[in-house]
């Protein structure tokens, strides 16, 4: 079995968890709507994930809407002591799929009574707040109106810890000023790093940095870089990928999603990849 603890630890808030995690937003159906193809696969992929070591399960209610935390539930409830599932709220789907802002008062207050239930919860271990002020990545906006909403509920002992995703710096900054974040999830990997200086802000201030879509999502990374040193290290690309990752800054937590059992296991396999200097040189001049 792959021992996942090679590739490290980081903490979100009190809570310390592997590096290489697990996302299960591929779990839903096509588009991120609606049920799997395969329901019993899908649990199995959860249930091999928590098998192998995974302690920390990124979701959120907008998957589906609804699936991947029922799932989460389905299969692994009750929750081992150490799992860290992180949840996000901000956005809403229409019935075409759509993504759309829900930053009101009563859409924050309802989206945390949703993941409670659906993941049967009486608090959520982390909630990020998605900004969603542009479909095209983070763009400047305040967000302190629905991550003030967020804190009081945080008060009231419905969530433990807080983060944004797709944010800018200077909402990071704006949120740290109403309640501390202990993690920012942004769009990164290794050929699209408009957030390398965030990343490096983030370390400096023990506050993790959580890339989703580390492989490209839903246009796969194709690097003949990557390829290369893949046959070099007798690796498969997307291992080499999310290595570089895990080698980019100590606090960069992975939360690689997939469907698939083989597909899991190559995932986790990137925490024994280790890359040599020059390999890293070569892979530091995409993007």
């Amino acid at each position: 079995m792959t021992d996942i603890a090679q590739g490290g630890t980081f903490s979100l808030g009190d809570k310390t968890v592997f590096r290489m995690g697990y996302g299960a937003m591929q779990l839903s159906g096509p588009g991120i709507m609606g049920e799997p193809k395969d329901r019993p696969q899908a649990i199995a992929v959860l249930r091999a994930a928590i098998e192998a070591g995974v302690n920390h399960i990124d979701t959120s209610d907008f998957y589906g809407p609804y699936t991947t935390n029922r799932l989460i539930k389905e299969a692994l409830h009750p929750y081992a002591d150490n799992l860290t599932l992180v949840t996000k709220i901000g956005a809403r789907r229409d019935a075409s799929g759509n993504w759309l802002p829900a930053f009101s008062r009563q859409e924050i207050i309802d989206a945390v009574h949703s993941n409670l239930t659906n993941l049967g919860l009486e608090q959520l271990d982390v909630v990020n707040l998605r900004a969603m002020f542009s479909a095209h990545g983070p763009a400047e906006g305040s967000i302190a109106e629905p991550y003030s909403v967020l804190a009081e509920m945080q008060q009231q002992g419905l969530i433990h810890h807080l983060g944004i995703s797709n944010a800018t710096l200077a909402q990071v900054q704006e949120a740290q000023a109403i309640a501390p974040i202990v993690c920012v999830q942004n769009q990164y990997n290794i050929a699209l790093r408009d957030d390398d200086s965030l990343v490096d802000w983030l370390a400096q201030h023990n506050i993790a940095f959580v890339p989703f879509f580390p492989l490209g999502g839903f246009t796969p990374l194709q690097v003949q870089a990557v390829d290369t040193i893949a046959g070099e290290l007798n690796a498969s690309s997307m291992q080499v990928a999310l290595a570089w990752l895990l080698q980019r800054s100590p606090n960069i937590l992975l939360i690689p999603g997939t469907s698939s059992l083989v597909h899991l296991q190559d995932n986790l396999g990137a925490t024994q990849i280790r890359l040599s200097a020059d390999q890293l040189a070569r892979l530091n001049t995409i993007g």
